[in-house]
């Protein structure tokens, strides 16, 4: 099972909770939901220690590189960041109402059991919560960068590679059992055959947006540049594909830079904003878990604003820039500003994963291709 992608062990996870859902006793759904209130305080803990380790670096590393191309080019990645995700959410609040209706996890379930209780729980209190762990990062981040503190640098290095580390072989292992066992109890209480087929409609509407996106984000390249957007855009191709087989896009740099010098890029930006916007530009990943929560607070009937989701994106677009370069990295990132500042649930999150990883190879390709047209911007602007 580790050989294959994760998308490959989430699906699995799924269809067999969704069959096993209907077979299994009471007792044995139990254990899984024990596992799953044990993993879940687990995540809780971690999301801040998450933060601190993913952040904090990020920004000492930005502050630390000098230079007017890197602050454009910063700007520019996380401007299209924030837009994409406005845009997520105008699409989203305008077409999931037609498309979703209040199915709620508390609502009234065929078998008249609302949930199944975990044989026992093992508290695991957070050393910070998530407002407290982003001010941290920041402060830390800034007097890293600005005071020149060598020691305390290459200990928040080691600390990041240790948060990454964590995430990698101790959460990404197992979150196909948390799935599995979020969907065994969501079909042993009826519930996910609903949740199933809004899936399905919204990642049609998903991935019909990121073509979109796409498209403004090379029409403004090329009005910026003065070329052919669309020759632009299938130029790119190549990277795109290459990112929608790897799920990567620090594995898609080489491919994407090849293309990027193809369109026009000099080889000198195409060097430079390549590597950079591969970490920090998240445009297509900040669009999927907008449009995945507009879904989700609307299949759970839980109310929201616009004011709350300008907030919401904008701090998305900073945990996007420190997201790990691990598959459903970002997701992982994204987890502490969707429970502060949105309200999710446990459930929630774990429906949050699942919807995300189930599209993680468009985003990652969102993200890849969508640095060509950074590159073609920042290199007419230099010169």
């Amino acid at each position: 099972m580790k050989r294959l992608p994760l998308l490959v062990r989430i699906l699995i996870a799924i269809v067999i909770g969704v069959i096993l859902g209907r077979l299994m006793p009471e007792w044995l759904v139990a254990v899984f939901s024990t596992f799953n209130a044990l993993f879940s305080n687990f995540l809780k803990f971690l999301i801040p220690l998450i933060i601190v380790g993913l952040v904090m670096p990020a920004i000492a590393d930005i502050g630390r590189s000098a230079g007017r191309l890197l602050v454009i080019t910063v700007c520019i990645a996380y401007g299209s960041t924030v837009l994409s995700g406005l845009f997520s959410y105008s699409v989203s609040a305008s077409v999931f109402p037609y498309l979703i209706t209040a199915s709620p996890a508390t609502g009234t379930i065929e078998s008249g059991t609302t949930s199944v209780i975990p044989y026992f729980t093992l508290a695991i209190p957070p050393l910070l919560d998530v407002m407290s762990a982003l001010i941290l990062a920041f402060i830390v981040g800034l007097g890293m960068a600005y005071l020149k503190l060598p020691r305390l640098k290459t200990a928040a290095d080691e600390f990041k590679t240790l948060v990454e580390q964590t995430i990698a072989f101790c959460v990404i292992p197992l979150l196909p059992i948390y799935i599995f066992g979020i969907f065994l109890e969501m079909t042993y209480t009826g519930q996910a055959w609903h949740i199933l087929m809004t899936f399905a409609a919204i990642i049609g509407v998903i991935f019909a947006m990121h073509i979109l996106l796409l498209l403004i984000q090379y029409c403004i390249a090329g009005l910026i540049s003065h070329r052919n957007p669309f020759r632009l855009l299938l130029t790119m191709l190549p990277a795109y594909f290459t990112a929608l087989g790897t799920s990567s896009s620090a594995a898609t740099i080489p491919v994407t830079k090849e293309q990027a010098v193809k369109m026009g890029v000099s080889e000198e930006i195409a060097s430079f904003t390549i590597p950079l916007c591969a970490t920090i530009h998240m445009s297509g990943s900040c669009m999927k878990i907008t449009a995945c929560a507009v879904a989700l607070m609307l299949m759970e009937g839980l109310p929201f604003t616009t004011t709350m989701f300008i907030g919401f994106i904008l701090m998305l677009a900073v945990m996007m820039v420190a997201s790990p370069g691990v598959p459903g990295g970002a997701i992982m990132a994204a987890l502490g500003v969707l429970t502060s500042l949105l309200g999710f649930s446990e459930q929630n999150c774990a429906l949050m994963i699942a919807l995300y990883i189930a599209m993680d190879s468009f985003g990652t390709a969102c993200n890849v291709t969508g640095d060509g047209a950074i590159s073609l911007i920042v290199d007419h602007l230099k010169n």
